[in-house]
């Protein structure tokens, strides 16, 4: 296999990115996250090794894990050569943080965040490097000082790389994190970008890792906003029910949870991102003017939160 592409400075930021994201919100928890490393030995369809920082039941979060992971494989999978079919079955290095966090109290949204760099090995050929990520918000309940500032938070990581690329990244991330079956977002949105290398290798590794440390200022201050308003089972029962709709995206059409199950990889990881509980109504409808309804007139469907 290639060794012609050096991930030594994208790992050594990436453990940085996790231990710093983690300290922050074991601070706002008040509860330690677990840590799991792992091992992949030589001689299967990866190899390679990671860590797992893992808080269920706190005092915040009922469930947040941000992971590291770093792999090599044989044989890219067909998830990851979509947009690049030149590459298929290509021997592959793929390194990434991935977060998501799941709030206790219903007015806590919850937040999605990666942010991975991907290399193709293909024999006899420079290897091909490319960088995505992104981070989206899924309120239960929608504030729109909440909205604006994540998407705020978003626009500022990407304005010194060229203006262009947060409304391309944001269009990007409201098509993406869109549940075709239900005809409805998954949740406000915010960036999503893959296949990135148009700003050459140390520029476009520059953006993933604006993107990156964007990510704790982008979502602590809502936290710190909405975790001590009061709540009711009513409030958790439509928790439960929206976080069916995340549970419907993560297994029906998130490409990273594709990824990891065709790539062969760690199921506990993979599945991290899922909710501890999660509930749903046969052919329900919240009632007209109900805070509940204001999510689907006022907050899913996609817009311009940013003036």
């Amino acid at each position: 296999m290639s060794t012609a592409f050096d991930s030594r400075p994208v790992r050594a930021y990436l453990l940085d990115l996790q231990a710093a994201i983690v300290a922050a919100f074991e601070t706002e928890d008040g509860k330690p996250f677990i840590e799991d490393a792992w091992t992949r030995a030589p001689g299967g369809a990866l190899e390679g090794d990671g860590r797992t920082r893992l808080v269920e039941q706190g005092n915040v979060f009922e469930r947040a894990g941000c992971n590291f992971s770093h792999v090599r494989g044989r044989a890219l999978p067909p998830s990851a050569t979509q947009h690049r079919p030149e590459l298929a079955g290509a021997p592959f290095e793929a390194l990434g943080v991935s977060l998501v966090m799941h709030p206790r109290n219903p007015y806590v949204p919850t937040v999605h965040m990666n942010v991975r760099a991907f290399a193709a090995l293909p024999e006899g050929r420079e290897p091909v490097v490319w960088f995505g990520g992104g981070m989206d918000l899924t309120p239960y309940y929608g504030f729109e000082d909440d909205a604006r500032h994540f998407h705020r938070s978003c626009r500022d990581a990407l304005a010194p790389f060229g203006a262009g690329l947060h409304p391309r990244f944001k269009h990007w991330c409201d098509e993406y994190f869109f549940l075709k079956h239900r005809g409805e977002a998954r949740g406000v949105g915010g960036i999503f970008f893959d296949d990135f290398n148009e700003l050459g290798f140390e520029r476009s590794f520059a953006l993933l890792r604006s993107v990156g440390d964007a990510f704790t200022g982008a979502y602590r201050p809502i936290v710190q906003r909405r975790r001590a308003l009061a709540y009711g089972e009513r409030e958790r029962g439509f928790q439960a029910y929206r976080r069916g709709r995340y549970v419907e995206f993560n297994l029906v059409f998130d490409r990273g949870t594709q990824f990891g199950l065709q790539s062969g990889g760690r199921t506990e990881s993979i599945l991290m991102s899922m909710p501890p509980a999660a509930a749903w109504r046969y052919d329900w409808r919240p009632e007209p003017g109900s805070p509940e309804a204001r999510l689907y007139t006022d907050f899913l469907p996609p817009r311009d939160w940013l003036p």
